[in-house]
């Protein structure tokens, strides 16, 4: 209709009248060529955007998927147009070579140029090179306006006149200089694809499919001893739109029930639109399979692999942040000791670590609690409970930070004999220690103090483990700490 870009509104109402006009977002149009783009690894896994308006596909091996690279093009373009997008596509040797035949072919020509073939390349503008405007206008004031005129110039003056670039583009659109494609998404090497020759919307569809899908990539990966760690399902709609549903695995496996299982409590969120036309398993990330021997493990153990299903289960349905385990760390220091890391099942070749080594105790440490009444070593008259207290050096519950408690006793080394915590008194019947812990000198902490740890009972059977910093005549007074807790 005579209108073109860079024209003015004026100029194109005066050709146009019914011209429908919207003010520019080009945000709005990088997410939606990004969409595109996404959309367009129905076709090849290698896909990339190609400045403001195009998308560049590598389908090197994988137009025989689609008939042919004629047939392949020819239904990508139909699709773009189903969806309301005016396209051109071509298919050339080298993307630079594709991107100008695609532009700027005559309305004649074949949009698939065969391999090795560039003469109807040399027919074509030079503004297909995709120089810059200034390069072009020189070129066209030296009268050079197709590449044929350019392509036998001696190199040396023409790099002394326009520059690297120009050559820079001859070379790349002849295939002497390569150009590649940073694709939105690297491929996997672990995929399987299927594409319906009806779009699917049932979920028994959409089910049977990911079993079909899940069972021919855990059998290639089972060839090579790989297990995947990470999967990504991709669903193509019929409206240009993909959705992705993500599950990990605390450990390598190739077990196709076990990935189903997890799988499972994410498809009901896939909404399947006018219809599916494409599904897509990926393993993102995968590892060597460790053998197993699960058939020895003892009677009321739990077996590796059951344990890895379950951590898989409950970090696929809470978040893989929301599923951690306790890691020992070499630090006597008790809220040092351990760390927070993200569950993972052990591996059959490296057995679960277990608890380090707990520290030497001090002085009056003992593995057995004794009764205690502040004058003696006999028992509290009425209070005797026996020895029941205390059968590991270590509390299992920690406080996140030890509290201030409020406590009186003896010196230099008894433990208290009430102490006060959260307003609360509490008279001790039982007690064991100390148990000196030394600060950690590499950590240059010269505030930090020697703690003396006990192990107490109250009269009511509670159970706590508390500490003294500093010793008694000592320029600061001592303070009293409630760190942990006993079953």
């Amino acid at each position: 209709m005579g209108l073109a870009a860079g024209m003015t509104l004026a100029d194109a109402r005066s050709l146009l009248p019914e011209l429908t006009v919207a003010d520019a977002d080009p945000g709005a149009d990088g997410k939606a060529l990004a969409a595109l783009t996404d959309w367009c690894g129905r076709y090849s896994p290698w896909c990339a955007t190609d400045g403001e308006d195009g998308i560049r596909l590598d389908i090197t091996g994988c137009a025989h998927l689609f008939g042919g690279e004629a047939p392949m093009l020819s239904d990508m373009i139909r699709r773009l147009w189903d969806f309301g997008i005016a396209a051109r596509g071509a298919v050339a040797d080298t993307p630079a070579a594709a991107w100008g035949w695609a532009r700027f072919r005559p309305k004649s020509a074949t949009p698939i140029l065969g391999e090795g073939e560039t003469a109807p390349l040399l027919r074509l503008p030079v503004a297909a090179l995709r120089l810059e405007a200034a390069s072009l206008d020189t070129l066209q004031v030296l009268g050079l306006n197709s590449i044929a005129t350019v392509v036998d110039l001696p190199r040396g003056p023409l790099t002394q006149r326009l520059g690297e670039t120009v050559l820079a583009r001859l070379d790349r659109m002849f295939g002497r200089a390569a150009e590649p494609i940073s694709p939105r998404a690297i491929a996997e090497p672990w995929a399987s694809r299927l594409i319906f020759p009806e779009p699917i919307g049932r979920r028994e569809d959409i089910d049977a499919a990911a079993e079909r899908l899940t069972a021919h990539l855990c059998r290639a990966m089972s060839l090579k001893g790989q297990g995947a760690r990470r999967l990504a399902l991709n669903f193509y709609r019929v409206d240009g739109a993909v959705q992705h549903i993500a599950i990990g695995t605390s450990r390598p496996t190739n077990t196709p029930t076990h990935i189903l299982r997890l799988f499972a409590e994410r498809l009901d969120q896939v909404e399947p639109g006018f219809g599916i036309e494409a599904i897509v398993l990926e393993a993102t990330e995968a590892e060597p399979l460790a053998a197993m021997q699960g058939a020895l493990t003892a009677a009321g153990e739990i077996d590796a692999t059951d344990l890895a299903g379950l951590i898989d289960r409950l970090q696929n349905r809470l978040g893989p942040g929301r599923v951690v385990q306790l890691v020992p760390v070499e630090s006597h220091v008790p809220e040092r000791a351990e760390v927070r890391e993200k569950a993972k099942a052990p591996s059959p070749s490296q057995p679960s670590a277990g608890p380090l080594p707990l520290p030497p105790c001090g002085r009056g440490a003992s593995t057995l609690p004794r009764p205690w009444n502040g004058r003696g070593r006999g028992p509290r008259s009425g209070r005797v409970r026996g020895p029941s207290i205390l059968k590991s050096a270590r509390p299992i519950s920690l406080l996140p930070i030890p509290e201030p408690i409020e406590a009186i006793a003896p010196v230099p080394d008894d433990p208290p004999l009430t102490f006060r915590w959260r307003r609360i008194q509490h008279r001790v019947a039982f007690a064991d220690g100390p148990e000196r812990i030394e600060p950690e000198w590499w950590r240059h902490q010269d505030t930090a103090k020697a703690r003396d740890y006990y192990r107490v009972e109250d009269l009511a059977g509670r159970r706590f483990w508390l500490y003294r910093e500093g010793p008694y005549g000592a320029p600061e007074p001592p303070r009293w700490f409630l760190h942990g807790f006993f079953p």
